[in-house]
């Protein structure tokens, strides 16, 4: 990018000196380790499924190149583009989600996924960078002319997408997408006895998918009994982080990868520990540390209510699901399906994380002017 000088006009040399470099640099780092740690942990349950060695770190090679043209692709777009981009992005996702509930194949007792083209794509991970953004708009939008009912129609899309979740089910998720737009809820201004009102509402759903969700008991009761299945499987990852130590016993010569199903996707967090050591998880977790603290430092400068509420929930997202799927590896609550940022294989989750920070790129990005005017369309 050396021969790209502050002079240059054209698009691509607006955009590498107006985004943010720094965040850009530490998710290809993401991006790397995610493609160094499927080569690690997939071959064994590769060959464990018999479908060839190598046969998860080709798929992941190919989604990550993907996520990186993706996360450029979308850092390049305007935010009244990224507004609109949310929009159809949510749309989409909502219908295929619906579609996933008649022609869906159902996967631990989960109709989650759509299979086109031999492909499975998991829309509801495509809802998440969606939502944020269109819940923004409208918050932003009634603040900006009170007489339009944003926050009635992001009240409106949050129960809609949150009942469809539950249909298929999927309480993780459910989790995650009600954390962030309660968040930019009361960034936005809700009154604190609102945000109160809100907090219990959760806590009661919480309570409610408990006795309704045959599989969220299990998985809970399971967590506090050693001798389930569940139990074994967070003993196992504890064990890994135990025998990797500081350093790790090195690339290749982990064992915990040989008995955990997932050891590719929800605990790859404890191959990392086992074979590189707690240095190597400590480096992962500064990154993902350094990518939220910057984006809401950069975002923090703004006075465009639009960009602020936007940003904050995408970084909201991100932490959310990255610490879910790290405390969950050491065993901090119970054991949930949700991926490790870049890290993890799936080809879902990568790309609609690609999108989500290729928003956070595009919003963060240095501009002259400033107002959340420009969104009304």
């Amino acid at each position: 990018m050396s021969a790209l000088q502050r002079t240059d006009t054209s698009l691509l040399g607006r955009w590498w000196w107006t985004v943010d470099r720094w965040t850009l640099a530490a998710i290809a780092i993401l991006l790397a380790c995610g493609g160094v740690m499927t080569l690690a942990a997939s071959p064994a349950v590769a060959e464990r499924i018999d479908v060839g060695s190598f046969h998860f770190v080709k798929r992941q090679a190919v989604f990550l190149s993907l996520a990186a043209l993706t996360i450029i692709g979308v850092s390049l777009m305007s935010p009244k583009g990224i507004c609109r981009l949310a929009i159809l992005t949510t749309l989409g996702a909502l219908v295929l989600m619906l579609m996933t509930l008649v022609f869906g194949a159902e996967i631990k007792g989960a109709s989650r996924w759509l299979s086109i083209g031999g492909l499975s794509l998991q829309p509801s991970e495509f809802v998440k960078p969606g939502i944020a953004v269109v819940a923004a708009w409208l918050f932003a939008r009634q603040r900006m002319d009170e007489r339009f009912p944003g926050i009635q129609m992001s009240i409106a899309v949050y129960l809609v997408t949150v009942a469809i979740l539950l249909m298929q089910p999927d309480v993780g998720m459910t989790i995650v997408v009600s954390v962030v737009w309660g968040t930019q809820f009361f960034v936005a201004g809700l009154p604190l006895v609102f945000v109160a009102l809100i907090a219990l509402t959760f806590m009661g759903a919480g309570v409610g998918a408990y006795f309704t969700f045959d599989h969220v008991q299990l998985r809970v009761d399971r967590f506090f009994g050693p001798d389930s299945e569940i139990g074994y499987q967070a003993a196992r990852a504890i064990e890994a982080f135990q025998h990797g130590g500081i350093l790790g016993r090195g690339p290749g010569e982990g064992r915990v990868k040989e008995v955990l199903p997932d050891a590719h996707a929800d605990f790859i967090f404890a191959v990392t520990g086992e074979e590189f050591g707690l240095l190597a998880c400590l480096v992962i977790v500064g990154l993902f540390a350094f990518v939220v603290l910057r984006g809401f430092a950069r975002v923090m400068k703004r006075d465009d209510l639009f960009v602020l509420l936007a940003v904050a929930g995408l970084l909201s997202q991100f932490a959310v699901q990255a610490l879910i799927n790290m405390a969950s590896s050491v065993s901090l609550i119970p054991p949930k399906g949700m991926t490790l940022p870049f890290i993890s294989y799936g080809g879902s989750s990568t790309l609609a994380l690609a999108i989500g920070m290729g928003m956070v790129l595009a919003l963060t990005r240095e501009r002259p002017e400033t107002g959340g005017a420009r969104y009304e369309h």
